[in-house]
């Protein structure tokens, strides 16, 4: 069997350490994600979601246990390589596209190879140009940012994501500024690309009909797993 992309042992995490206000949030987290998987991580507020995530994104670091990504331990890596890491290894949505308004459609997607590589060649600006046909806005490239709609946005910033072909998709409520309709677009791109590109996803979602739409649910409650399946 292959490795897995993501895999966690034993994760915790835990705030103001060692003041009377400590507060362990995550309590000992077990998990494994493979290529290709379509895996929505649910749970009431303050169960730990958002903090799971950005661990997983290597936005924050663990207090106890280790995270694996691409099979890689990074605990223990430092700001500069856990960087390069993230840039190589995940793409993010989040509910907030944050996109630079001043920049036009194309710019914005390219702006994770820019941060890799420099100015762009012709194989990155082919692969951008063909990620807005994909997602619907070809016509779009030239637009500032600012210009488009909330949904619009989130296109883009999907676009954005997979840019540099990630194996692993973490999206944070993607739809959760959306209207239903929306809401069932943006999700179906999240399916085609799970699909036509075999990156795994995991999605952070409130919405009980996009988890269902999922292949794997994981059920996070106040900090432990309580249910995956």
């Amino acid at each position: 069997m292959s490795e897995p992309i993501l895999r966690l042992e034993g994760l915790r995490k835990a705030f103001n350490r060692g003041t009377p206000l400590e507060n362990e949030v995550l309590h000992g987290i077990d998990l494994a994600l493979s290529g290709g998987e379509l895996t929505a991580l649910i749970g009431p507020s303050g169960s730990g979601k958002s903090t799971l995530l950005n661990l997983i994104g290597l936005l924050d670091t663990p207090t106890a246990g280790e995270l694996w990504l691409g099979g890689q331990p990074t605990r223990a890596l430092d700001d500069a390589a856990r960087t390069a890491l993230r840039n190589r290894s995940l793409g993010f949505v989040f509910q907030f596209h944050h996109l630079i308004p001043a920049f036009n459609v194309l710019d914005n997607v390219l702006m994770p190879l820019m941060i890799r590589h420099g100015k762009p060649n012709a194989e990155s600006l082919d692969r951008a140009r063909a990620l807005l046909a994909e997602v619907g806005l070809d016509g779009f490239a030239q637009k500032k940012a600012g210009e488009l709609s909330g949904g619009q946005q989130q296109r883009v910033a999907i676009a954005r994501a997979l840019v540099t072909r990630p194996p692993l998709l973490l999206a944070d409520e993607p739809t959760g500024n959306l209207d239903t309709r929306t809401a069932d677009t943006v999700f179906e791109l999240f399916e085609r690309f799970n699909a036509q590109f075999g990156c795994a996803v995991l999605v952070v979602t409130h919405d009980p009909r996009l988890a269902a739409r999922c292949t794997r649910q994981i059920e996070l409650v106040d900090g432990r797993l309580q249910r995956d399946g």
